[in-house]
Protein backbone atom coordinates (compact mmCIF):
# COMPACT_ATOMS: atom_id res chain seq x y z
CA UNK A 1 0.00 0.00 0.00
CA UNK A 2 2.55 2.15 1.06
CA UNK A 3 3.30 2.65 -3.40
CA UNK A 4 -0.01 3.53 -4.06
CA UNK A 5 -0.35 6.62 -1.84
CA UNK A 6 -3.77 7.58 -3.44
CA UNK A 7 -4.99 4.13 -1.73
CA UNK A 8 -2.79 5.01 1.41
CA UNK A 9 -4.81 8.37 1.61
CA UNK A 10 -8.32 6.75 0.30
CA UNK A 11 -8.28 4.10 3.05
CA UNK A 12 -7.42 6.34 5.98
CA UNK A 13 -10.25 9.21 4.82
CA UNK A 14 -12.30 6.23 4.71
CA UNK A 15 -11.86 5.38 8.41
CA UNK A 16 -11.96 8.44 9.28
CA UNK A 17 -15.23 9.11 7.73
CA UNK A 18 -16.62 5.54 9.31
CA UNK A 19 -15.09 6.66 12.82
CA UNK A 20 -16.69 10.35 12.49
CA UNK A 21 -20.15 8.96 11.43
CA UNK A 22 -19.79 6.40 14.20
CA UNK A 23 -19.51 9.61 16.82
CA UNK A 24 -23.41 10.85 15.59
CA UNK A 25 -25.05 7.66 15.22
CA UNK A 26 -23.43 6.05 18.57
CA UNK A 27 -22.45 9.00 20.73
CA UNK A 28 -22.91 7.03 24.16
CA UNK A 29 -19.99 4.56 23.07
CA UNK A 30 -17.62 7.71 22.76
CA UNK A 31 -18.84 9.65 25.85
CA UNK A 32 -16.52 7.19 28.36
CA UNK A 33 -13.62 9.11 27.14
CA UNK A 34 -14.63 12.43 28.07
CA UNK A 35 -13.16 13.67 31.17
CA UNK A 36 -15.90 14.96 33.43
CA UNK A 37 -13.65 17.99 34.31
CA UNK A 38 -14.21 19.30 30.16
CA UNK A 39 -18.05 19.18 31.06
CA UNK A 40 -20.84 17.78 28.15
CA UNK A 41 -19.20 14.79 27.15
CA UNK A 42 -21.90 14.65 24.47
CA UNK A 43 -20.49 17.86 22.78
CA UNK A 44 -16.97 16.63 23.16
CA UNK A 45 -18.25 13.52 20.88
CA UNK A 46 -19.50 15.69 18.18
CA UNK A 47 -16.82 18.28 18.02
CA UNK A 48 -14.47 15.27 18.13
CA UNK A 49 -16.76 13.81 15.28
CA UNK A 50 -16.80 16.92 13.25
CA UNK A 51 -12.99 16.95 13.34
CA UNK A 52 -12.65 13.51 11.99
CA UNK A 53 -14.70 14.25 9.29
CA UNK A 54 -13.14 17.42 8.52
CA UNK A 55 -9.99 15.50 8.64
CA UNK A 56 -11.21 12.78 5.81
CA UNK A 57 -12.39 15.56 3.69
CA UNK A 58 -9.06 17.22 3.75
CA UNK A 59 -7.38 13.54 3.01
CA UNK A 60 -9.38 12.72 0.46
CA UNK A 61 -8.44 16.02 -1.98
CA UNK A 62 -4.93 15.64 -2.91
CA UNK A 63 -4.68 19.34 -2.74
CA UNK A 64 -5.14 19.44 1.15
CA UNK A 65 -3.88 15.80 1.55
CA UNK A 66 -0.69 17.03 3.41
CA UNK A 67 -2.63 19.55 5.89
CA UNK A 68 -5.06 16.74 5.95
CA UNK A 69 -2.28 13.67 7.17
CA UNK A 70 -0.98 15.77 9.52
CA UNK A 71 -4.18 16.81 11.07
CA UNK A 72 -4.89 13.62 10.98
CA UNK A 73 -1.91 12.83 12.77
CA UNK A 74 -2.38 15.23 15.45
CA UNK A 75 -6.45 14.21 16.23
CA UNK A 76 -5.08 10.52 16.96
CA UNK A 77 -2.29 12.00 19.25
CA UNK A 78 -4.91 14.49 20.69
CA UNK A 79 -7.82 11.79 21.59
CA UNK A 80 -5.14 9.01 23.02
CA UNK A 81 -5.39 10.43 26.90
CA UNK A 82 -9.74 9.44 26.18
CA UNK A 83 -8.37 5.70 25.39
CA UNK A 84 -6.43 6.26 28.25
CA UNK A 85 -8.82 6.89 30.58
CA UNK A 86 -11.37 4.28 28.81
CA UNK A 87 -9.00 1.66 29.63
CA UNK A 88 -8.33 2.71 33.76
CA UNK A 89 -12.35 2.77 33.49
CA UNK A 90 -13.04 -0.61 31.77
CA UNK A 91 -14.24 -3.51 33.72
CA UNK A 92 -14.95 -7.30 33.79
CA UNK A 93 -18.35 -7.79 32.91
CA UNK A 94 -19.17 -4.18 31.31
CA UNK A 95 -22.38 -4.04 29.81
CA UNK A 96 -21.17 -2.64 26.67
CA UNK A 97 -17.86 -4.54 24.51
CA UNK A 98 -16.31 -1.25 24.32
CA UNK A 99 -15.55 -1.23 28.01
CA UNK A 100 -14.76 -4.53 28.38
CA UNK A 101 -10.52 -4.60 29.25
CA UNK A 102 -9.78 -6.72 26.73
CA UNK A 103 -10.91 -4.08 23.88
CA UNK A 104 -10.04 -1.11 25.60
CA UNK A 105 -6.49 -2.41 26.55
CA UNK A 106 -6.27 -3.92 23.10
CA UNK A 107 -7.36 -0.58 21.22
CA UNK A 108 -3.86 1.72 22.84
CA UNK A 109 -1.31 0.07 20.73
CA UNK A 110 -3.45 0.62 17.59
CA UNK A 111 -3.04 4.61 18.03
CA UNK A 112 0.65 4.25 17.31
CA UNK A 113 0.00 2.77 14.04
CA UNK A 114 -2.36 5.31 13.00
CA UNK A 115 -0.20 8.33 13.78
CA UNK A 116 2.11 6.73 11.25
CA UNK A 117 -0.53 5.99 8.77
CA UNK A 118 -1.56 9.80 8.81
CA UNK A 119 1.96 11.01 8.86
CA UNK A 120 3.07 8.86 6.00
CA UNK A 121 -0.57 10.48 3.73
CA UNK A 122 0.40 13.30 5.24
CA UNK A 123 5.09 12.89 3.64
CA UNK A 124 3.68 11.28 0.83
CA UNK A 125 1.33 14.38 -0.55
Amino acid sequence: MARHPHLLAGSLAAALTVTGTLHFLRPRVFEGLIPKALGSPRAWVYGSGVAELACAAAVAVPATRRAGGLASAALFVGVFPGNVKMALDSHPGARHWSRMPAVAWGRLPLQAPLVAWAWTVARRA
